[in-house]
């Protein structure tokens, strides 16, 4: 990732957020977003604490500038879990 980044530490909801890598996680996760190259934002979570990053399924989105706004959405769908994934 390249651009400005928000992070925050966030508890997610029942179910949880979908990753590509691992499929769902759950609990105290940090969440981050970050611009990338063209405009899109990339968003990420970890377990807090730990080293390994998953991003999140639907990552990356277009943000058109609005990266503080992709990044509250993302931390709402976190909290409510259900798997949570981002869309453009």
């Amino acid at each position: 990732m390249s651009g400005r980044r928000l992070v925050a530490d966030v508890q997610a909801g029942p179910g949880g957020v979908m990753t590509d890598e691992v499929g769902v996680v759950t609990g105290e996760l940090t969440v981050a977003v970050e611009e990338l190259p063209g405009g899109a934002v990339g968003v990420t979570v970890q377990y807090v604490g730990a080293e390994e990053w998953y991003t999140v399924s639907g990552s990356p989105v277009p943000a058109g500038g609005l990266l503080a706004g992709v990044f509250e959405e993302v931390v709402a769908r976190v909290r409510r879990g259900g798997g949570a994934t981002v869309s453009g």
